[in-house]
This record gives structure tokens, sequence and C-alpha cells, in this order.
């Protein structure tokens, strides 16, 4: 499996996801700024590794910060880091999570030294936290899986999207370590195409069986029989079961409830919000037109066409046969069994 993100002693290096699958560089990045512009960009993305990401970021931010006004300081870096990407929750959670140990590290007199080096472990803990999360919930969700099942899977929920091991691509990962001979078929994604770039490339590394589909090819291929389940990934799930996920996945569930295709969404417990009672309240970022009217810096639509390009869109809960957690698998009716697990 790739590694996303990590820290090193040089700063907090990522692999540049706009450049798979056909270069693999990795770029370092020695402040907070830099971090933010990579989440921005999209050099990182997914809802869990922008988070690890995110917590990286604000470490590496107090490390390089002065020692006066300090809390002024961590100020500035929580807000830049807050403003790149609106609809992912693991980044504000990640931020919140090292704003509170800052607090309490303040509040307890300890030295600055000893401040920025617990900051800086949080945010290693954070990373390693995703991986052992991401596991367990592949364990939780492979069980659902039938043998030899065909997944189809929209987006790139994997290795990339996280600090390992991967959200919805764990839950195929698991599957196949116990034995089950899974076969995914992947949908494009466009605009971005994470689907065609990320995820196929890196089942192709862990010689998983993938087909490529455009995405206006999922509901031919699911009435064909070719699929057995869908499992997807979420950027924020609010607290009635209802999703945020990468456009198309809500046309995707659409279909398979049309065609009677168990659909599935593999979330960690940090991509819920309880603070939101449906997904209408989910922020929805709108991205570059050019990320529509071009591919790779290549035109492909007339100049000056007038271009939408929400970069998420909201599957009802009525769509979603389970959310798959590292707790434990929740069905209908979800604001009870939501609100239940997050108690547990």
């Amino acid at each position: 499996m790739v590694k996303t993100i990590d820290w090193t002693d040089d700063g907090v290096v990522m692999i540049d996801q706009r450049l798979l699958p056909l270069e693999e560089i990795n770029n370092t990045y020695t402040d907070y700024q830099g971090v933010a512009e990579a989440i921005e960009t999209m050099v990182i993305r997914g809802a869990p590794a922008i988070g690890i990401a995110a917590a990286m970021g604000f470490a590496i931010g107090v490390l390089k910060a002065s020692d006066e006004n300090l809390d002024e300081q961590v100020e500035e870096i929580s807000k830049v880091l807050a403003a790149t990407r609106p609809t992912a929750v693991n980044l504000f959670w990640a931020i919140a999570r090292m704003k509170k140990l800052y607090s309490e590290l303040r509040a307890e007199g300890v030295d600055l030294a000893t401040l920025r080096q617990r900051l800086v472990d949080e945010s290693k803990e954070v990373l390693r936290d995703d991986i052992e999360i991401n596991k367990q919930m592949g364990r939780n969700g492979a069980a659902l899986l039938p043998h030899g099942a065909t997944v189809m899977t929209h987006c790139n929920a994997g290795s990339l999207a996280t600090g390992g091991y991967g959200t919805a691509l764990g839950v195929i990962r698991a599957a196949v370590e116990s034995g089950n001979p899974v076969a995914v078929y992947s949908n494009e994604t466009r605009p971005f195409m994470q689907g065609a770039r990320l995820t196929v490339w890196e089942l192709q590394q862990d010689s998983i069986p993938v087909t490529l589909l455009t995405d206006s090819m999922a509901g031919y291929t699911m009435r064909s029989g070719k699929i057995s389940v869908v499992v997807v990934g979420t950027d924020r799930v609010a607290g009635n079961g209802d999703v945020a996920n990468k456009i198309g996945t809500y046309t995707v569930a659409v279909l398979a409830k049309e065609n009677g295709i168990p659909f599935y969404v593999a979330a960690p417990t940090s991509t819920l919000d309880m603070s939101l009672t449906s997904g209408d309240q989910i922020p929805i970022e709108q991205r570059d037109p050019t990320e529509v009217t071009q591919i790779r810096g290549q035109q492909i639509a007339p100049l000056g066409t007038d271009v939408i390009n929400p970069a998420f869109d909201v599957t009802p809960s009525k769509y979603i046969t389970a959310i798959i957690t590292e707790k434990g698998v929740v069905r209908a009716p979800y604001t009870e069994s939501l609100a239940a697990l997050m108690k547990s």
C-alpha cells in the first residue's frame, strides 16, 4: 500500500495525487501554509487524509511559530487550515483535536519545547489511529460481502484517501485478506478522475482485479447483473444517516436501489457529524470550472462555457443499506442507531 502522508525530520511529506498514476512524486511541506495549499489544491484528498494533514499542518505551524503571541498565531493557523475544504468534517475534527491539546498544555503551564513536541506526537498519533480504525472498519465490512462478490465503488476511498489501508477499499482489502476473491468495478469519477487515476492504480498495486467504467456506464453494468454490492466512502455523515460523498455518488445509490443492489457506506466515526440533523445542512464545495472544461490542461469544451462544479453530492439515508464504522455496522433508522453508536 502506498504511503499517503508522513511526518519526517524534513517536514510533512505527501504523495502528489494530482500526478498519479503517471508520476509518483513526494512533496515536502515545511510550514502550515504549504500544508493548507496542498489540501486546497488536492495534492492530498479524501476526508481521513485531509484530517491527518490538518493535524500535521497545525503541529508544524506551532513548531515554527515564534514564542511571542503564540495563542494568536494558533488561531491564525487554525483559520487558514479550516478554510481549505468545507465539506470534509475530518478537517475540522482534527483541528479541534489539536487545539484542545494545545489549550490543555497551555493550562498546565508546560514549557514551549515540550508543548511543541507533544503536538507533533499527537499529529503522528492521528495517523496511527486512522490506519488502525480503517483496518477494524475493513474487517467489519468484509463480512457483508458475498463470496466472490463484484463490488462497485465510486471515487477513491483507499490508502490514498486515508493514512493507509482505506475505508471503502479497506473493506475490499480485508475481504481479500480473509480469502474472499472479490473483484472491483471502479467508476472513473469525473471530473477529477479519482476512480480512474487512483482507485484503479491502488488496486493494481495490490493485484486485486479491477475493471474501469465511465460514470455513465454504472446503470447499464448494474442492470446486466455484473454488480453484487456497492461500497463507497464519505466525507461527512449527518445525524440522520444522509452522506456527502464525491459527486455522482447519489446517482449510483439511486441506481443501486432500483436494481436491488446493497449500497454500503464505509465511514470512520470521525466522519459522523451529529450536529447536523440532515444532509441538507452539509456545505457543498464548489470547485474551479476548469476541472470540467479541461483534462490535464487540455481544453475539451468551448472557451467561455458556463459550468457548475460541485465536488460532492448528498445521498439520502433511504438509499443506504448500512453504514460501516470501526465500532460496528449500523442500519436504519439511522437517527437512533448512529446516536447509540456514538455513545458506545
